[in-house]
C-alpha cells in the first residue's frame, strides 16, 4: 500500500486487481447578500440573490466524494470499474441538490454521479460505457477555478450540496449522464472523444425521444520547458421529438465551444467561450424554447488568470452566459443574462488539507431590463485525496 496524495489517492494492491481510492470532505461559511426582493429586481431564471442578508454553512462546487477505481488486466485489455458517490453536508429534500431543508430530524443527501466500465488497450484507445461526466463543457467546468470552492451560491438560507462556480454564468453544465463513449489513444498530445448519450428530456416537458444525443470533443496539450498549452473544443447535437406541451413542434438543440488554458512556471490564463441554439442557459435543455415555443440562442464565455507562489494559489475570473430572446417572443422577466466577478486564494495548510477565501458579485438581467445584484463572502475548508 503506497502513501495517499492529491494526486494519486489511496492505492491497494490486492492480486491482479488494483483499488485506487480518491476522497474529499468540504465545508464553507458563506454571507450573502442581494438586491431588495421588489419587482424591478425580479428575475425569473436569473441567479443573482434578492431579499434579505443570509448565512449558511454549505457545501462547495463538488460536495464531499468518494471514488473508488479498480483496474486489472484481463486477455490484454485493461479492465476498469468506476464508481463515485458524492455526499454532502446539508440537510436536503428529494434529490440531493434540488431543495434545502435546515431543520431539525433532517439529513444530507448522497449523490452517484459515476458508475462506469471501461475497456482499453494500447494503440485502440478507450470505450467508457455508463454514468459519468459529459463531453460538451467538460473542459470548462474543469479548468474553472471557483470548482474547489463555491462561486455563485444559489439558496443559501436553505442551500443544496452542491453551488454553481460558473454554471450559467460562463458555460452550461456538462452533467453527467448515461453514455457510450470512444476516446483515441493520445496522438502526440492529440485525444478525442465521441459519444452517443441518453436523450435528454427538455426541462418542463414530458418527451418520448426517439434518437439519442451525440457529443465529441477534442483536446491538445503540449509542454515545453515552462511552458504549457492545452486547447480544446466540444459540441453536442440532440433531437428533441414534438409533444402536446410543444405546440406539436419538434427541435433540434446544439451547441459548440472551445478553450485555451496557457501557463508558464506559476502563472496560468484560461479562456473559454461557447454558442448554442436551443440549449438553454445553465442546465442542458433548460430553457431552450420561447413563450411562443421558438428556439433561443445562447452564448457565454469566461476568463481567468491564476498565479501559485509557494503554498498560494490566486484567481481571478469574469464572465456570463447571455440568453436571447426567441423569435417573435414577447418580452418578459425571463433572464437574459447572468454575469459575475469572482476573486479566490487558497493556501496549502497541508498536502490534504486547502484553506479557501472568496468573493463572488452576480449580476442577472431580464428580457425586460430588470435587474438583481448580489455580494458573496465566502471561506472553508477542503480535504482531499
Amino acid at each position: 500500500m503506497a502513501a495517499a496524495t492529491p494526486a494519486d489517492g489511496l492505492r491497494l494492491d490486492a492480486g491482479p486487481v488494483t483499488a485506487i481510492i480518491h476522497a474529499s470532505v468540504n465545508g464553507f461559511y458563506a454571507h450573502v447578500s442581494g438586491s431588495p426582493d421588489t419587482p424591478q429586481h425580479r428575475v425569473d431564471g436569473g441567479f443573482a440573490t434578492v431579499g434579505q442578508s443570509s448565512s449558511a454553512i454549505r457545501s462547495g462546487f463538488v460536495p464531499g466524494y468518494l471514488k473508488i477505481e479498480l483496474a486489472t488486466q484481463q486477455r490484454g485489455w485493461d479492465v476498469g470499474a468506476h464508481f463515485g458517490f458524492y455526499p454532502g453536508i446539508n440537510s436536503v429534500a428529494g434529490q440531493p441538490n434540488l431543495v434545502g431543508v435546515p431543520q431539525a430530524f433532517n439529513v444530507g443527501g448522497l449523490d452517484v454521479r459515476q458508475v462506469y466500465l471501461t475497456l482499453s488497450r494500447p494503440g485502440f484507445g478507450e470505450i467508457k460505457v455508463g454514468r459519468d461526466i459529459g463531453l460538451f463543457g467538460q473542459d470548462a467546468g474543469g479548468n474553472d477555478f471557483s470548482q474547489l470552492g463555491m462561486g455563485t451560491p444559489p439558496a443559501n438560507p436553505a442551500p443544496t450540496n452542491s453551488t454553481l462556480g460558473r454554471i450559467g454564468v460562463g458555460y452550461i453544465y456538462a452533467d453527467f449522464m448515461p453514455q457510450i463513449t470512444y476516446s483515441t489513444p493520445n496522438l502526440g498530445g492529440l485525444k478525442a472523444s465521441v459519444g452517443v448519450f441518453q436523450p435528454l428530456v427538455t426541462v418542463g416537458q414530458q418527451e418520448v425521444n426517439g434518437t439519442p444525443g451525440f457529443q465529441g470533443r477534442v483536446a491538445y496539450g503540449i509542454t515545453t520547458g515552462r511552458f504549457s498549452a492545452t486547447l480544446w473544443s466540444s459540441g453536442i447535437i440532440q433531437h428533441h421529438d414534438a409533444t402536446l406541451r410543444s405546440g406539436g413542434r419538434s427541435y433540434t438543440g446544439r451547441g459548440i465551444d472551445a478553450g485555451a488554458k496557457l501557463g508558464y512556471d506559476g502563472f496560468a490564463l484560461t479562456g473559454y467561450y461557447y454558442t448554442g441554439t436551443a440549449l438553454g442557459i445553465a442546465g442542458l435543455f433548460n430553457a431552450p424554447l420561447g413563450s411562443n415555443l421558438r428556439s433561443r440562442d445562447s452564448h457565454g464565455f469566461y476568463v481567468q488568470p491564476t498565479y501559485r507562489v509557494g503554498r498560494v494559489l490566486l484567481g481571478a475570473s469574469y464572465g456570463g452566459s447571455w440568453l436571447d430572446r426567441a423569435e417573435g417572443e414577447p418580452v418578459s422577466a425571463t433572464v437574459h443574462s447572468n454575469t459575475s466577478w469572482y476573486g479566490g486564494a487558497r493556501y496549502s495548510l497541508t498536502d490534504w488539507v486547502t484553506l479557501s477565501g472568496e468573493y463572488v458579485e452576480t449580476r442577472s438581467t431580464a428580457q425586460n431590463g430588470n435587474r438583481a445584484v448580489s455580494d458573496a463572502v465566502i471561506a472553508g475548508a477542503i480535504l482531499a485525496f
